[in-house]
């Protein structure tokens, strides 16, 4: 009786640590009515130009220019060489 009770109370802690980690997307609520409103975020433009230039971002940092948001990223590469990335936040090009 105790170990079934105790394998109830578990699993009732697992289901509500997984409705947790799953809550955060789907309360993600994404406009595109506001060219101002980032569509992308920051860890997913770093994602996007580690894999696009096989470099690591070292520094990272966003920027408005205009109405626009920009990150902007810098970047070391096996080589040594530090170059900056400029990803649009809105649309994920790289500039």
């Amino acid at each position: 009786m105790i170990t079934a009770m105790a394998l109830v109370v578990c699993a009732g802690m697992l289901l509500a640590r997984a409705q947790e980690a799953a809550a955060p997307a789907s309360r993600v609520a994404v406009s595109r009515t506001s060219p101002q409103r980032a569509e992308l975020s920051m860890a997913q433009a770093v994602r996007l130009a580690q894999r696009r230039f096989r470099a690591r971002v070292v520094r990272a940092e966003t920027r408005t220019q205009g109405d626009r948001t920009i990150y902007v990223l810098r970047m070391l590469d096996d080589a040594g060489r530090v170059f900056a990335v400029r990803v649009d936040a809105v649309s994920g090009a790289i500039l």
